[in-house]
């Protein structure tokens, strides 16, 4: 029905109520008048005390009438205000179809707002006898706004008026604006001062899901956050006990998952999921490939499993070689986890017995995928008890509380990848909370996510040494959102040993940002500023260098190994991560050329990798350990090749460009100026923590030299002729030591 419509019914309704109240209040004053005229029609025949009756009576009627006058007028008003109130409560929303109606203040459109003036003043002519001047003469009073607040006024400032105050300061959410209500609808809090409430109303907003009025713009907005992560929307308005909305269904790699509308939110959520971590996720699949090339089937774990997504994809890519096992401490999450399982086609085996297969039909090409295995139990518990090849270990922030459980049932020559996501305390933003979790002293420092990096390698090996197993770095990787490392197991006590070794104090210039690992050796140094290249120390009064640490000394990137996750990748159609994955390359090897060669694992012949020897398909055994095979031949190429890796392992740390520019100077392109570094017979890349950073074993004092030496004055003139002629003898005194240095 048409809001025109409603509004003539309701005003028909209103003035048949009238008549019908005037009808009946006159038909009772005629009753009460004729009774006691009809008692009085013979007075002489009565008495003097019946006299005295009848005029008491005629006053307790006159006061029957006084009482049922009162009553009627009672009772108009409060139809009266009845039917003014109920197309108001039909008018809220002209464009809305929900059963459920919405404040007046709660519109789509700033022309929904403004059909509502209109409304409101077809409403106020109907009620009113008298026709107010102004509106008569096409003036419109705001809905949203008590006349004493802002008066009624022509079409253009109105419009002005509903889009600056009410609409600009709205509150969006799901297609609805939630604008500021000047109306009685809530009363301000008392002053202070006064002992009586104060009559005057304050500004507000009206809650789209509960009805709530919030007086701040920031409140409103954390309010509809709120309802947000607790999965209410906007189909929970018309009631608090509706039930959840529906599932969504994502899709990444082939996998589809099931999570509730709130997957982002990891605080109010059971089935945290993070699109960002999809490169996380393809790094650990590319990984596990590589792993199953050498050993079938693996027993793999993924110890915080959430929506399941990270198992349900290495059962996918890889089919039969693998044996996965997600666990979640959650149950809500093994509930997902098992509807995910399901979604995929997939049967879900609990506590290693088959608990029922999926209802759906199950396509070509499928038949092959693995049982999943779902388990809910902490997770250093599973990995007390039972064993595995490879362990994924992401949990929300720091992951130390769990490596000890992590390093105590890992098979040997298995991995552990360890994803950690809390930035704050690892990017040196919270250094306490560094100093707690894997005590280490950090700063923030220009190479801070390498620094990251190397922090959770030194707990990681701690772990695992304390355990009787050493480890080797296969590749560690810090982006943006997470930081995450994967390494080989070695078991042994000597493993253990030369990796303890590998954990070593940083020293680090705070004035040019100089830094250099401190030295092996028990005995206290007296001058330990000796080892650093620079002489920041001589040239400046007091303490110029403080100690990091403990940190990974060793090689960060296993060559060989990345090698074939980039051919994984490629193998397996995961684009996103081939570009990062060379980058990777490039920088284990410190070089800038990008020509790879991508093969299969079979042309590797008797490659070394971890102190492993990974060989060919046709070979005796897939992998041998040092010491443990007494081959003379195999010996002497481990030791050859051990020489060499130890020979060209990639420099530690890395220098950014920008922040050892020259003022007034413009910098060479980045890659001319790696060429130039080359030239001059250091090793140079580009590394993947810093867009701007450079990869080099050249020292600070030389890098800075080589880069002011091919840096051009920013303009030239009459006032840049002395920094020119500088430059010409910095230039020139820069040669002179390349010259010494070469003889």
């Amino acid at each position: 029905m048409d809001v025109s419509t409603k509004i003539e019914i309701n005003q028909y309704g209103i003035e048949m109520t009238k008549k019908e109240t005037e009808n009946k209040e006159e038909e009772t004053e005629q009753e009460m008048i004729e009774e006691p005229n009809r008692n009085l029609l013979d007075t002489s025949s009565e008495s003097p005390r019946d006299s005295m009756d009848v005029s008491t009576k005629m006053e307790i009627n006159q006061h029957d009438i006084e009482m049922t006058k009162k009553e009627t007028e009672n009772k108009e008003e409060e139809t009266e205000q009845e039917m003014i109130e109920e197309p108001n409560r039909n008018l809220l929303d002209t464009s809305s179809e929900s059963p459920r109606e919405k404040h007046i203040s709660i519109q789509r459109t700033l022309a929904d707002l403004e059909k509502l003036a209109d409304l409101k003043e077809g409403i106020i002519s109907a009620v009113s006898q008298n026709t107010d001047p102004h509106v008569a003469g096409g003036k419109k009073p705001c809905p949203l706004c008590p006349e004493d607040k802002f008066k009624a006024c022509y079409g253009p400032k109105l419009h002005r008026h509903l889009q600056n105050l009410h609409w600009k300061v709205s509150v969006e959410f799901e297609g609805y604006r939630m604008c500021i209500c000047h109306l009685p609808c809530r009363p301000v809090k008392p002053n202070v001062a006064g002992d009586q409430i104060s009559l005057k109303m304050g500004a507000h907003y009206h809650c789209i899901i509960c009805s709530a009025t919030i007086t701040r713009r920031t409140d409103m907005v954390g309010h509809v956050k709120r309802h947000v992560n607790k999965g209410e929307t906007e189909s929970r308005y018309s009631s608090a006990h509706a039930p959840k909305s529906a599932h969504e269904v994502l899709k990444e790699a082939d996998t589809d998952i099931q999570v509730l509308p709130n997957y982002s939110s990891p605080l109010k959520t059971d089935s945290y999921f993070n699109p960002k971590m999809k490169l996380n996720r393809q790094l650990i699949v590319c990984t596990l490939a590589v792993l199953a090339e050498e050993r079938k089937p693996l027993e793999c774990l993924d110890a915080f499993g959430a929506t399941g997504i990270m198992g349900l994809q290495w059962a996918k890519h890889l089919g039969n070689s693998v044996k996965v096992t997600i666990n979640d401490y959650n149950e809500n999450s093994v509930t997902m986890i098992h509807e995910n399982c399901h979604l995929n086609k997939m049967k879900v085996m609990m506590s290693s017995k088959e608990e029922d297969d999926c209802d759906e039909t199950v396509e070509e090409g499928e038949e092959n995928f693995p049982a999943i295995e779902v388990t809910q139990m902490d997770a250093n518990v599973i990995m007390h008890l039972r064993a595995f090849d490879f362990i994924h270990l992401d949990p929300f922030g720091s992951s130390v509380n769990y490596l000890d459980a992590a390093f105590r049932n890992v098979r040997n020559l298995g991995i552990v990848s360890v994803t950690s996501t809390d930035i704050s305390s690892l990017y040196s933003k919270a250094q306490h909370v560094a100093q707690r979790h894997y005590g280490c002293n950090i700063v923030r420092t220009e190479y801070y996510k390498e620094l990251a990096v190397r922090m959770v390698v030194a707990a990681v090996a701690r772990a695992a040494a304390r355990c009787n197993k050493g480890i080797e770095v296969l590749f560690a990787v810090a982006l943006e959102h997470f930081v995450l490392v994967a390494v080989r197991v070695l078991r042994g006590p000597s493993p253990a040993d030369d990796t303890v070794k590998k954990i070593q104090y940083l020293i680090h210039c705070q004035w040019c940002e100089e830094r250099v690992f401190k030295k092996e050796g028990n005995m206290i140094e007296e001058n330990p500023y000796r080892q650093l290249p620079c002489d920041c120390h001589s040239s400046m009064t007091g303490k110029t260098a403080v100690e990091l640490g403990p940190l990974w000394s060793g090689s960060l990137f296993n060559t060989g190994f990345l090698r074939r996750m980039l051919f994984e990748a490629v193998q397996y159609g995961l684009d996103d991560i081939q570009t990062l994955l060379k980058t990777l390359l490039c920088e284990a090897e410190c070089t800038t050329h990008k020509q790879f060669s991508i093969h299969g694992p079979s042309s590797h012949n008797k490659q070394e990798e971890c102190g492993v020897f990974i060989k060919t398909p046709d070979a005796a055994a897939d992998y041998v350990v040092h010491g443990k095979r007494k081959s003379s031949d195999m010996n002497k190429n481990g030791v050859k090749r051990q020489k060499l890796e130890s020979n060209a392992e990639h420099p530690a740390f890395y220098y950014n460009i920008h922040r050892h520019s020259i003022k007034g100077m413009n910098m060479p392109k980045l890659n001319k100026f790696l060429c130039y570094l080359s030239q001059a017979g250091y090793r140079v890349s580009r590394t993947h923590f810093d867009p701007m950073g450079v990869r080099t074993n050249a020292p600070l004092v030389q890098f800075k030299s080589i880069l002011g030496k091919y840096s051009t004055p920013t303009y030239i003139g009459g006032q840049s002729e002395g920094s020119v002629q500088a430059l010409e003898h910095s230039q020139a005194g820069t040669e002179g030591d390349f010259t010494e240095e070469s003889i």
